[in-house]
């Protein structure tokens, strides 16, 4: 979801890559409810840490799982800022369809306004390409 929205409000500004720990296959409820945002989900994919690991220059490193800023608090030392935003992982709820799509809704909403408030606080020119 992450990568989804920032590429959406500043993809202009930064190259977007996402990666996990142990990647999975993207929830399908994660497509919908970012489409149903208006949102691009074409060529979204998981994708493990090792396919940019000494590969990409990397200027932030955004952790948004609670699970992997644990087990890995400095996973890219060499970024230029490691930032944590930890949030529900929300394939993670058990519930009848409505409920989770309402979790996986509060979820988007949250990374969107947390993606929002971080490039509002950044200068204009930061993260050009």
């Amino acid at each position: 979801m992450a990568e989804a929205l920032l590429r959406h409000h500043a993809g202009d500004r930064f190259d977007v890559a996402s990666a996990g720990l142990e990647p999975k296959p993207i929830d399908p409820m994660t497509l919908d409810v970012l489409e149903e945002a208006g949102l691009d989900t074409s060529g979204l994919r998981s994708k493990g840490t090792q396919e940019f690991l000494g590969k990409a220059s990397v200027r932030y490193a955004v952790v948004v799982c609670d699970a992997a800023q644990t087990d890995c608090p400095r996973f890219f030392p060499f970024a230029g800022e490691n930032l944590s935003w930890p949030f529900d992982d929300p394939a993670t709820f058990i519930g009848p369809p409505d409920e989770r799509r309402a979790k996986f809704r509060a979820v988007r909403d949250r990374i969107d306004e947390r993606i929002r408030r971080w490039l509002d606080e950044l200068p204009e020119e930061e993260g050009r390409n």
